[in-house]
């Protein structure tokens, strides 16, 4: 909601936005449904490549990027200190906003060290609009985001969301309010961050082991998913048939695909640890995607 709210309050129908390469797929329907054009910029390891980012904007003349900074959906990459400040200033530039969609922030595994400053910290001029979420840390049923914002921007987004929505249910206010005033939260919170860690090296380890031809660029330090290259022959393996092939061997798996906003550069999986039971199901997981990935053929 908060990401709709943003992208409706930012730019007209018919607008191109700037989104990140590979992306989360749910604010790619959000910008479609809200009628704009997505254009892909690239990512690699360190986050958006600045100079693409910079070219996307004097191409297209958008006045909008979408950017996940930290941990990254779904490749689990941590835009890199060099590079943050450039994104700010491209963004200023080009006259347009960053919209820094912080939703793993609280989903920090216990090995990754300090955290980065949201961007939104170190922006005194109102190019970056914060969006930040309770529900990924804390239950599905506590649908509570944020929206922060200074200058003109935040008062189009409070005129949106007013249109939308008036206000977020006191009830749902004071529970939020109650969770993250309670000294359980920080406990909670260190718990998460235990358990994410631990099912990550779990997952991490069984792949390398029973897939090690899978290719695995980057080991997030957040978030509960890995990204996975699949390799094969010269034309790749077929995506859609490694997806229906895992679920035949009894594990769910993500498509690639719907992560890009163009055509892909090659097929991939995405793979989650947040939601299942534990190390052994993990194992077990993958002991079924390697039985479904010697089954399924090139594309």
């Amino acid at each position: 909601s908060a990401l709709a709210t943003a992208l409706r309050a930012l730019a007209p129908p018919g607008a191109p936005v700037l989104v990140e390469s590979p992306t989360y797929p749910g604010m790619l329907a959000a910008a479609r449904a809200a009628g704009l054009r997505p254009v892909p910029v690239p990512v690699d390891t360190d986050g958006v490549r600045p100079d693409l980012l910079a070219a996307a904007f004097h191409a297209t003349g958008a006045r909008v990027f979408v950017c996940q900074p930290l941990f990254q959906n779904p490749t689990g990459t941590v835009l890199s200190d060099a590079r943050r400040p450039e994104v700010v200033r491209i963004a200023r530039e080009a006259g347009a906003f960053v919209i820094e969609d912080d939703f793993a922030r609280f989903l920090v595994h216990e090995d990754a060290g300090a955290l980065p400053r949201p961007l939104a910290a170190d922006d005194p001029d109102g190019v970056v609009v914060h969006t930040r979420s309770l529900t990924k840390a804390a239950s599905p049923s506590l649908r509570v985001g944020a929206l922060a914002a200074r200058g003109p921007a935040l008062e189009r987004l409070r005129g949106i969301q007013i249109v939308d929505s008036f206000f977020v249910p006191r009830p749902l206010q004071e529970a939020a309010l109650e969770l993250v005033g309670s000294p359980a939260w920080s406990r909670h919170l260190r718990a998460v961050s235990a358990e994410l860690g631990a099912r990550r090296t779990a997952m991490t380890a069984a792949l390398r082991e029973a897939l090690p031809g899978l290719g695995l660029p980057h080991i997030p330090a957040g978030g509960g998913y890995l990204w996975l290259g699949l390799p094969g022959s010269e034309a790749g393996t077929d995506e859609s048939a490694m997806v229906q092939s895992a679920l035949r061997a009894g594990v769910a798996v993500a498509p690639g695909r719907p992560y890009f906003s163009a055509e892909p550069p090659a097929p991939h999986i995405r793979l989650s640890f947040a939601s299942v039971a534990g190390p052994a199901e993990i194992s077990e997981g993958v002991r079924r995607l390697r039985t479904a990935w010697e089954g399924t053929p090139a594309a």
